[in-house]
């Protein structure tokens, strides 16, 4: 009948590499089932398989004797249902033995479906940078992105050089223009190098917005469209994780952070290259602090790349054991199990929050020295500037 077929079809058939649960007093359908529970007043009363439950004698096995008629059509159906398939030709039996293969061949264990969180070792390839770049309009953008930022830079220098020829030195220096024509190209330098940052933050937030547009919608194709089989061995937490927290990088944090490299990149080249020409001994001192900041760089970033992973899928388990907890909460109270839930979330709330402490550290870490270097940097091209004999540093530039 209908019961049968589906419980054949489906469960045995279609199901028959994934755990089900099902409840039913029909128990024509036991024989099958790996582990029963039997369940009276409430409890459970017997556990194990069919077989041995039905010799030890209980209640079970007037259970099973009221419903032998139903057994017996069980087993005339099986019967029946094999007869009529018997006769197959090779090719069926092929197929049928290719299939079966793999579960003999494979020593797999095939119990745990759902396997560990796999995260990355090592850097971060230039390629993973180029892919993202290229999200938005093929990273077209990008390479105008740090034309406007240069053409910042140079209208900046432009105009303290600007403010440094024309302003006489002495009261008696007569000055090479007029005033209102300082104030004039002053302004002018200001007004474009303000139309500079505007240009660069708008391509900055349309490039991001494009960027994690991509990605989000990427993802839940990806999602929507990938098979039963995926649902079944990825938890729910994981997904979240990426849909939220990844999400939410991708969104707020790597455009700005990308733009805040370059822009800081170029900074720095522009004050290097003035330092350099008011005073060119200063690159005795760059070249060994710039030293000291890549070996301090590549000390940390080992250290620093591993701890945001693992806190990248630390908190994968927490999110999903919360969702959990919370769509089960009517069944952990049925059963006083809030001490054991709450336990297990405060270790995993523990375990992410000392991997981001860790990583909070390396960073404090990591600062502490850079404007160590920084500062003795500065202290250091302040004496050459001020020990300089009178008449070699122009004051203007050295300012």
């Amino acid at each position: 009948h209908t019961g049968s077929h589906l419980f054949k079809e489906v469960l045995l058939g279609i199901l028959r590499y994934k755990t089900v649960i099902y409840v039913t007093h029909q128990v024509e359908f036991l024989p099958e089932a790996d582990l029963i529970l039997v369940m009276k007043d409430g409890k459970i009363t017997q556990a194990g398989k069919y077989n041995d439950i039905l010799d030890s004698g209980t209640d079970f096995m007037e259970l099973v004797g009221a419903h032998t008629d139903a057994l017996s059509n069980v087993d005339s159906y099986e019967t029946s249902n094999a007869l009529s398939e018997k006769p197959t030709t090779n090719q069926e039996k092929e197929v049928t033995n290719d299939e079966e293969k793999p579960e003999k061949d494979s020593g797999k264990p095939r119990g745990q479906l759902v396997q560990e969180e796999e995260r990355e070792k090592g850097k971060v390839g230039f390629t993973v940078y180029q892919k993202y770049m290229a999200l938005a309009y093929g990273g077209a953008v990008i390479p105008l992105i740090l034309l406007v930022q240069i053409l910042f830079q140079v209208l900046s220098i432009g105009s303290n050089y600007w403010m440094t020829w024309v302003t006489p030195v002495s009261k008696d220096v007569e000055p090479p223009v007029s005033g209102f024509t300082l104030i004039l190209v002053y302004v002018a330098l200001a007004i474009a190098s303000s139309f500079c940052i505007l240009v660069r933050a708008l391509l900055v937030a349309m490039t991001g917005l494009k960027m994690a547009t991509e990605l989000f919608t990427q993802m839940h194709l990806r999602i929507f469209r990938a098979s039963m089989s995926f649902f079944d061995a990825t938890p729910t937490g994981r997904i979240l994780n990426r849909a939220s927290t990844d999400q939410s990088v991708a969104d707020l944090r790597l455009p700005g952070q990308f733009a805040y490299v370059a822009i800081a990149s170029i900074n720095i080249l522009g004050i290097i290259g003035v330092m350099v020409q008011v005073a060119w001994q200063v690159l005795f001192i760059f070249i060994p602090v710039v030293a000291a900041c890549a070996w301090y760089r590549q000390y940390y970033i080992s250290a620093a790349r591993e701890l945001a992973r693992l806190a990248g899928i630390s908190r994968s388990p927490l999110v999903h054991h919360f969702s959990e907890t919370l769509s089960g909460i009517t069944t952990i109270r049925s059963f006083d199990q809030e001490p054991r839930f709450h336990g297990d979330i405060m270790r995993l709330s523990d375990r992410l929050s000392r991997l981001r402490f860790y990583s909070i550290g390396a960073m404090e870490w990591l600062c502490f020295r850079m404007e160590l270097l920084s500062t003795m940097a500065f202290a250091i091209s302040l004496v050459i500037l001020v020990s300089a004999p009178e008449g070699v540093i122009n004051p203007s530039f050295a300012g």
